[in-house]
This record gives C-alpha cells, sequence and structure tokens, in this order.
C-alpha cells in the first residue's frame, strides 16, 4: 500500500465490467472460449473400464505428466475426492516408519496437521506454524525426517519462493500443490509426492484428485505397512507392491467421465497455448496487475508480507485504512461480505470473499484460466465497492 495514494472521492460505479465475472477459487473460472459444446464427445453411458474408457482417463494422466514435464519413473494417478483425497492417500500410505515435520500458514495446511496428529495419532509430529500472511522457518526443517506441506496457501495467498530451502535425507517429502501446480514451478527433484485437484489452475470440475509419486515413494509404499486399518478407497497397493494398474487409468472408484472430457478439454488448451511457460505468465500476468493496484491503493493491501511470497493464483486482499482498523471486530468481518455481495449483484465478480478460517478480506483467483484483462477491470470495482461499502456503514 501507498501511504501517499489516492483518495476515493467519488461512489460512481466504473464504466466496465470484467468479460468473466468468475474469479472463484475453487472450482475456478473455466478457460478462455470454453463451452459445453466441448463435453459433446464425453464417453457417457458406457463404462469408464470400458477399452475407450480407459484410453482417456490414461490421456488425462499423460498429459499432465507432459504438461507439468514429470521426471522419469514418477507415477501419476487418478484418485477420488479432489486433492484432499489425493494428500489423504499419501497421509495414510506413506506415514509412519519416521518422525514427520508438518509445516501450516493456512487452514488447508492446519488440516493435513489435525489429520497426522488426531487421525493417524503418530507419536514423532513436529508442528511449524506461522500466521496467515508469513511462512514458518523453513530453516528448522530436518531431512531425516518426512515432511508434508503446501506449495501454495490458498487461503492465506503465501506461497513457497523456491524450494532451495528443502533439505536432503532420507525423509519423504509430501507436497499439497493444489493451487500451484500448473501455474508454479515445482522442484521434483527434491519432491516425492505431489497432489492437485482438477477444479484449481485447469479450471476443471470438482471430486478428482491426482496423486503423483516419486520412485523413493513407491519404495516407500512397498516396503512398508501402516499398523492402522486402511479404507479400500485408499489403497493403493496389491500383495507389497504398487498397484500399477491404478497409475494407469484404472481408478480405485467410478469417475465422472463428463468431469474426464472436460479435463482433457483443459489439458489440450494448455498444450496449445504454450505449455507450463505460456500457463505461469497468465498467472503471474494476474498478480502483477492487482501489485500495481495496490501500489496505488490507500486501503487495500497483500495479505502476505513478502512480496516473494505472494501468490499470483490464490491473491489475497487485506484491508489496512484507519476507518477499517476502527471498526470493532464483527464490523471488521462483515466489510468484505459486503463488498463481495454488491460486486455479485452487480455480475461483476463471484465468490471473492476471504476464506471462512482466514482475516477478513477478498480473494481474488488469479490463475491461469482468468484473464489478466479481467482482472485488471475488476480492480476499479473493488474501488468503487469499498467506497460504497465504507459509506454505507459510515453514515
Amino acid at each position: 500500500m501507498n501511504p501517499t495514494a489516492r483518495p476515493l472521492t467519488s461512489v460512481q460505479p466504473p464504466a466496465v465490467k470484467p468479460q468473466n465475472p468468475n474469479f472463484s477459487s475453487g472450482p475456478c473460472a473455466k478457460r478462455p472460449g470454453w463451452s459445453t459444446e466441448v463435453l459433446s464427445n464425453a464417453f457417457l453411458g458406457r463404462s469408464h473400464r470400458a477399452r475407450e474408457g480407459k484410453a482417456r482417463l490414461a490421456e488425462v494422466i499423460e498429459l499432465s505428466k507432459r504438461l507439468l514435464g514429470l521426471p522419469e519413473g514418477w507415477r501419476l494417478a487418478i484418485v477420488p475426492a479432489s486433492d484432499t483425497g489425493a494428500i489423504e492417500m499419501a497421509l495414510w500410505n506413506l506415514l509412519g516408519p519416521r518422525g514427520v515435520d508438518m509445516l501450516a500458514w493456512e487452514s488447508f495446511g492446519s488440516a493435513w496437521v489435525t489429520d497426522v496428529v488426531k487421525q493417524l495419532k503418530l507419536s514423532d509430529v513436529r508442528v511449524l506454524k506461522a500466521d496467515y500472511g508469513s511462512l514458518p522457518d523453513l530453516s528448522a526443517v530436518d531431512g531425516e525426517r518426512d515432511l508434508v506441506f503446501t506449495w501454495n496457501g490458498t487461503t492465506s495467498g503465501v506461497r513457497l519462493p523456491d524450494g532451495d530451502w528443502i533439505p536432503d535425507g532420507p525423509g519423504l517429502k509430501i507436497c499439497d500443490a493444489t493451487s500451484a501446480v500448473f501455474a508454479m514451478d515445482l522442484p521434483y527433484d527434491r519432491l516425492d509426492v505431489v497432489t492437485w485437484s482438477w477444479q484449481k489452475v485447469m479450471g476443471g470440475e470438482a471430486a478428482h484428485g491426482m496423486l503423483a509419486l516419486s520412485p523413493r515413494a513407491v519404495e516407500r509404499m512397498e516396503s512398508y505397512q501402516p499398523e492402522w486399518p486402511m479404507p479400500k478407497i485408499f489403497r493403493l497397493s496389491k500383495g507389497g507392491k504398487l498397484d500399477e494398474a491404478v497409475f494407469e487409468g484404472a481408478t480405485i472408484n467410478t469417475p465422472s467421465m463428463l468431469c474426464v472430457e472436460d479435463q482433457l478439454d483443459s489439458l489440450r488448451w494448455g498444450v496449445e497455448i504454450g505449455g507450463l511457460p505460456a500457463l505461469k505468465a497468465r498467472a503471474e500476468a494476474n498478480l502483477s496487475a492487482v501489485a500495481r493496484w495496490v501500489s496505488t491503493s490507500d486501503w487495500a493491501d497483500f495479505l502476505a508480507t513478502e512480496p516473494s511470497q505472494r501468490s499470483c493464483t490464490s491473491i489475497c486482499i487485506k484491508i489496512v485504512s484507519p476507518w477499517f482498523a476502527a471498526l470493532s471486530e464483527k464490523e471488521q468481518a462483515s466489510v468484505p461480505k459486503k463488498i463481495a455481495a454488491l460486486l455479485e449483484a452487480e455480475g461483476v465478480a463471484y465468490d471473492i470473499n476471504g476464506y471462512r478460517d482466514a482475516p477478513p478480506g477478498l480473494r481474488l483467483w488469479g490463475g491461469a484460466t482468468v484473464d489478466s484483462g479481467d482482472m485488471t477491470r475488476l480492480l476499479p470495482w473493488l474501488d468503487w465497492a469499498y467506497a460504497a461499502v465504507k459509506g454505507e456503514m459510515s453514515a
């Protein structure tokens, strides 16, 4: 925020609205030019285990590997229950033989801490925490221990700037990267498990997750048998060996072939526009647009305190004006809700209120399917809505 920034002197609405008002952080905006016509060839009314069904599931896996540049020897599977299902499968199958370090700086990282401590009840767990807006002390991570962390804080707007801090060592590195994959660089040479969902950066529909395993993770899977019962939906091995069929498109449960067709469309679009570099550039352009706006704002700032840690997908904004600071806690919580409701009523932006567990603020999805022109057109409307809400609450 610039302390000498322009004041808001008018509540007249801007003249131009975003062409696409969808700024939700999941499910996210569809790719530019999307229509239901892309689903016309979906493999419907047939078994997903039929030859064509399996071929399309395998194509999702292969196109995802190609776009991301997954290293040779990594396995990738389509799994149930979105990113949550994928990360839970990793936690329940792999954790136990070593102590584990858990990083948490927003709600999803904290949820994985709860699962490991209260559900798996592991005895040797270190939790490295930070408040919303910051990262934990990464230098405290021990490479001898397993490690579980999110790459991008979807609800805090704080991402890891790189993977240089990830230590060498025998511990497995398990990364929830659901709002980072396809928009940020991931150091696969330092990671062992990467999970994500279809409904984030590529704008797919919900319920399907992706689980990527390094050779080291496969070795752990085949050499270690957890002491707890394993639900069928989590089982990734048979007779002490990885169930390779799951990583070739033979899903554990029945997938939606309509969603499969939609995901194939998104992945093909990603390849057509230039692959991962082009997808990353689109997301970074959205962050740049917001950064320019924040630099001249007298009321808004990034929730992320360090510029290098600002997410280019889940862009979280806090309100920093003296007027806002003087409000009661209850009144503060109502301000972003009122802003979001006003912009939704205007058809300008949908679903931009901050996450329920985060400090009061706004969350703008800036992933690859969002055009930076739409993000730029949205920003004057944020000024307008803030001024309108301020005027209403001050009257």
